[in-house]
């Protein structure tokens, strides 16, 4: 236990004088780094950052280039709707005559209409301010009324009316296509002597027209004796579509 007790004291006394030698002595420079040692093995992959902020907008810096040459013409698409029709455009202008047509073949005269008629007055029966002609001279398809005094036209076209009227007074007399005056006649007889009273006039009808000769009221002095003859007549010129 003794020895044990003295070797411990020996160890820490020899300690302090080696540190005691050391502190007295000047420190030496220090030497020269050595060659680099072997480099160690990778290391493990890292974990995934977080992902960063977007970085700004490049600009554009080059020059633009040259227009380049047409591409190949694609695929006809599928046809649209039709549209709607647009307003009529101005008339163009007239035509070049055409040539002549060929001569047409003859007509036949007896299949065209020929109206006609011609009426006189014997004993008219009154109707109104109508001037009745009685007596049926020539009424050819019947369209003469000799009750009613009034022509009905069957086959349109250009017709002729005359009259011859005679009066012992003052007398006006009115030709009418479908209730319209279309001329008056008027004869000034002061001396109530029989004289004639005419008129004509052509008129275009159509299929159901009416055609009568009126007297204007108050001024009826037709004349009616045996002596002389009072004549309504008319009768188709030519036909026409209407």
């Amino acid at each position: 236990m003794a020895s044990g007790s003295w070797l411990a004291a020996c160890s820490l006394a020899l300690i302090l004088a080696v540190a005691t030698s050391q502190e007295s002595f000047c420190q030496a420079p220090n030497g020269q780094d050595g060659h680099p040692g072997v480099p160690g093995l990778n290391g493990r992959p890292g974990q995934k950052g977080d992902m960063g902020e977007p970085g700004p907008s490049g600009r554009s810096v080059g020059l633009r280039g040259p227009k380049g040459d047409p591409g190949e013409p694609g695929v006809p698409g599928i046809p649209g709707n039709q549209g709607y029709r647009g307003p009529d455009g101005p008339a163009g202008p007239p035509g070049e005559p055409g040539d002549r047509g060929p001569k047409g073949q003859v007509g036949n005269v007896m299949h065209q209409a020929r109206a006609a008629f011609s009426a006189s007055r014997q004993t008219p029966e009154s109707n109104g301010n109508v001037v009745v002609f009685d007596h049926i001279i020539t009424n050819q398809d019947n369209g003469y009324s000799g009750h009613r005094g009034v022509f009905t036209c069957k086959d349109p076209g250009y017709y002729y009316f005359s009259f011859q009227v005679v009066s012992s007074g003052n007398l006006c007399l009115s030709l009418v296509h479908r209730d319209t005056k279309v001329a008056t006649f008027c004869d000034d007889n002061s001396d109530s002597l029989p004289q004639v009273n005419s008129g004509g006039s052509v008129l275009k009808l159509a299929a159901g027209d009416t055609v009568r000769l009126e007297s204007e009221p108050g001024a009826g002095n037709i004349h009616d004796g045996t002596e002389a003859d009072s004549v309504f007549s008319g009768f188709l010129l030519f036909p026409s579509s209407i």
